[in-house]
């Protein structure tokens, strides 16, 4: 298996990249090469440094760098061999299984839809995020941030989504869907979800279990919880202060400390034709390593070849 690596992507690239990189190779299965995506010298020079040299990893030069500030489709307009262009390409053509970057999220959105495009039947690919639950295991959100506006369809699709990924990914025989709303009853909630609602109740390809509230996402109620960009992301900064404010009183918890960044390394994009993972753009080397331990259970898992046959019977 071949995971690319944007090198060049995060505020503290390349050194925490490629620290994470070479943390990786430590931490996952031997059948796994990391390719490291970026200005080959830089990566080189460094990895000498480190007194690093192992077929682990693997180098493909790309000498254009698109910064955390740049607009998403001008820079890859205009930088055709930058990191993300050419890890980009290197997914599409099959040379690797999966792409990583801790680089500008709006390119990696953009760079997704226009290279390896949606699969067919995909309205609005998404970006998923992992949810602790307290009993232990891992649930999935969607969206946290790529729709803010939705329709009740797309609302709909992202419940069969996050469905296929609880059940292939995270191994839940038949996951536990729920929408996201200010009360439990079923006519309460916006009119997008109330109608989202009747969408999901009617849909025979996945287990909804009806709405659930803010206090719901951390119990065993939903595997699967189903909102819109806007409130995801929402959502999603909350439980990420949680852990900040909880680390600046010098207080841990198992549970919380789950709520680090950190602990799983990026979010996936889903319903695209291949594997990608964003991280944070502050990625630590151990959110890097975490990073490509998430790719690998994609590849694995075959998720993007699961969504195929799904939308296309």
């Amino acid at each position: 298996m071949r995971i690319a690596l944007d090198a060049m992507g995060g505020d503290f690239a390349p050194e925490a990249i490629i620290d994470g990189a070479i943390l990786a190779t430590q931490r996952l299965k031997d059948d796994i090469t990391i390719v490291l995506v970026g200005k080959k010298d830089v990566i080189h020079s460094y990895l000498k440094k480190k007194d690093f040299n192992s077929s682990r990893i693997a180098i493909v030069h790309a000498d254009e760098v698109i910064s955390m500030g740049e607009h998403p489709t001008k820079a890859l307009t205009q930088k055709p061999n930058s990191s993300i262009s050419v890890g980009y390409y290197l997914l599409k053509t099959k040379e690797v299984g999966a792409f990583c970057s801790a680089g500008n999220t709006g390119a990696m959105m953009v760079g997704a839809m226009f290279s390896v495009k949606a699969v067919e039947g995909v309205i609005r690919p998404c970006i998923a995020n992992l949810l602790p639950k307290l009993n232990g295991s891992t649930g999935i959100f969607l969206d946290v941030g790529a729709n803010a506006d939705c329709k009740p369809e797309v609302l709909e699709q992202f419940g069969e989504i996050g469905y296929t990924y609880a059940k292939y990914v995270l191994g839940i025989k038949n996951p536990k869907v729920g929408l996201m709303n200010l009360g439990e009853e079923e006519g309460k909630g916006t009119v997008l979800t109330q109608a989202a609602h009747q969408l999901l109740k009617g849909n025979k390809n996945i287990n909804f279990i009806g709405n659930v509230e803010g206090r719901d996402l951390f119990n065993d109620k939903a595997d699967v919880v189903v909102c819109d960009g806007f409130t995801g992301n929402v959502i999603l900064k909350m439980a990420e202060s949680i852990y900040d404010i909880m680390a600046s009183k010098n207080m841990s918890d198992p549970f919380f400390d789950r709520f680090n960044y950190e602990a799983v390394g990026g979010s996936p994009i889903l319903g695209v034709n291949g594997n990608v993972v964003i991280g944070h753009g502050v990625s630590s080397p151990l959110a890097i390593a975490n990073m490509l331990d998430l790719a690998s259970s994609l590849v694995r898992a075959n998720i993007s070849e699961h969504f195929k046959e799904i939308y296309s019977a």
